[in-house]
């Protein structure tokens, strides 16, 4: 696939060191020429200095026969502005990131449409609803949704008083449809076989059906209780977005920021929750808000060092759960050592929002997991594939690729070695990233 990235910060790097991996012929232009040399100096793609959004530059390079753009600028109106120039020039999809919510709101759908953007995508709204969905499973150190919301992605650590600790996985007494998929164990991705074991640390992921991971994860939970009781320290896009969100859950939600106008913006749209003007680093703050009587603690301050000392001061002072929104992926791996729950950089989350609709093939869903060690992605098994009418345990499945759950009309399979596939099998396969061509051409 013949594919533009227009913008080469954060996202635009990693979107364009993941698809040219992938064997996508991938064109960045970025105004920036310091920037445009670290992506020309760092991967095998085709730079160009200049203006995304100008026809001009789409014809002088040879770009109109370009399958996809994906504008991903810090600013919304030129990332706007390129994906209508580029539909009128003749690519035939666009994808903008749009962080203003004038923009990017579900009545402006239809208006972008019509100028030419096909998939608006707001990295601080995926940002908030991933933090959500973490925060509505206690246990939970990510969840992730597949094959319309029937199979669940589940991770979370084992602690050492766990009874899984130290037992092969295939003698595991798991409930029904329920699988493990995955192990994190210290920094390594490890695809399970039945002779695996649990360790103590360890962050496993488990795929079933999701009323099943939910009575599952409760096992994995310090507390037996739901988080009622969050607090969020800094009110930008992520903030306000979460509040909102947790504020119409019915969770209690307490906000501490520093800026007076930010404080007010949030108080207009949030009912129940409580705003307070203050410093998030002020100790006797946090102690005087009760921080350490919350269920969880949220740091979204653009600082990530600020996040890291921030989240542990919360857990020093009692909270459960802490996390951590991180700017440079880089860090993840060092706060999960240091006792941080949850990192998540918005960066790889909007990565894999769009690497969703860039796969080729009938993939419907991409997850990027902890710091991009590992995927989880949900692909249509094609008609065409080899591995229709086979059973698993007999197919030429590469190493590394766990198929987790199949989805089958509104039939859910946890599979083992005699499942078949069928062509039209919704797969949730995990695996690792320099996987994912092989699993491509193999579904």
């Amino acid at each position: 696939m013949r594919i533009v990235i227009v913008g080469a910060g954060k996202v635009g790097f990693s979107l364009a060191q993941r698809l040219s991996e992938e064997g996508h012929e991938i064109t960045v232009i970025e105004q920036d020429e310091e920037r445009r040399l670290i992506v020309q100096n760092s991967l095998d793609v085709m730079t160009i200095s200049g203006n995304g959004a100008s026809p001009q530059i789409l014809a002088d390079f040879g770009l109109l026969k370009a399958d996809l753009m994906v504008a991903v600028t810090d600013r919304d109106e030129v990332n706007m502005i390129a994906c209508m120039a580029a539909k009128q020039a003749g690519i035939s999809r666009t994808i903008a990131r749009v962080r203003n919510q004038e923009y990017a709101g579900k009545n402006q759908l239809d208006f972008n449409k019509a100028l030419g953007i096909d998939l608006t995508i707001n990295p601080e709204m995926v940002t908030a609803v991933e933090i959500s969905r973490i925060l509505l499973t206690p246990a939970a150190l990510d969840v992730e949704d597949f094959g319309d919301g029937k199979v669940r992605l589940l991770e979370v650590r084992v602690r050492a008083e766990s009874p899984y600790v130290n037992i092969q996985l295939k003698r595991l007494t798991l409930p029904d449809q329920v699988l493990v998929v995955g192990i994190l164990r210290q920094n390594r991705m490890i695809i399970p076989h039945g002779t695996d074991c649990l360790l103590p640390q360890d962050s496993v992921f488990f795929v079933g059906a999701q009323a099943a991971i939910e009575g599952f994860s409760e096992h994995f939970s310090e507390t037996k209780t739901k988080i009622q009781r969050v607090m969020i320290i800094g009110a930008g896009r992520i903030g306000r977005h979460l509040a909102k969100i947790l504020d119409q859950e019915g969770i209690s939600v307490k906000v501490i920021e520093k800026s007076r106008e930010r404080c007010n913006e949030l108080a207009k749209i949030i009912d129940k929750g409580l705003v307070l003007c203050g410093d998030g680093t002020d100790i006797d703050l946090l102690i005087e808000e009760g921080v350490g009587e919350t269920d969880a603690v949220v740091c979204l301050t653009s600082d990530d060092k600020l996040n890291l000392l921030l989240a542990l001061l919360a857990k020093d002072l009692g909270t459960q759960k802490t996390i951590v929104r991180v700017g440079r992926s880089e860090y993840m791996s060092l706060m999960g050592k240091v006792g941080v729950d949850v990192i998540l950089s918005p960066r790889l989350l909007t990565a894999g929002v769009i690497l969703r609709q860039v796969r080729q093939g009938e993939v419907v869903s991409v997850s990027l997991l902890e710091g991009a060690k590992a995927e989880a992605m949900e692909i249509v098994v094609s008609g065409k594939s080899s591995l229709i009418g086979r059973k698993l345990k007999d197919a030429k499945i590469p190493d590394n690729i766990l198929i987790g759950a199949l989805v089958r009309g509104n039939e859910l399979i946890i599979p083992d070695g005699n499942t078949i596939l069928q062509a039209g099998d919704r797969a949730v396969i995990f695996t690792l990233p320099n996987l994912v061509k092989k699993i491509c051409k193999t579904f």
